[in-house]
């Protein structure tokens, strides 16, 4: 039997400034932060192509490029924007409420 969804509480809105992104660890999960024109966006942060972080990545509009390879995805999607990555990145499900970001997980 799987395990219910559960809320997870990661960080304040004013903790990732507009266009960057934080690593969060919690939880047993290592994730990246995203704020995009002041929407949030969470997605595993170890790229799945290396040990790189996407937290520590470039961000292009709504691509991150991993600092390792230099490989990239869609923040939004985790889908593969750029190789070498060829595996998606896992996105969470996001919910920002009284200016904290949450995510189900």
């Amino acid at each position: 039997m799987t395990q219910p969804m559960q809320t997870i509480e990661l960080c304040k809105t004013s903790d990732v400034d507009e266009g960057m992104a934080k690593k969060v660890e919690t939880a047993g999960l290592t994730l990246a932060v995203f704020n995009l024109n002041g929407a949030f966006y969470v997605m595993d942060d170890v790229c799945s192509h290396g040990p790189g972080s996407l937290s520590e990545g470039y961000i292009q509009g709504e691509t991150i490029e991993c600092d390792f390879h230099n490989g990239s995805f869609n923040i939004k999607t985790g889908e593969v924007v750029e190789p070498p990555c060829l595996i998606p990145q896992k996105v969470y499900k996001v919910t920002v409420k009284d200016d904290t970001v949450f995510i189900e997980a």
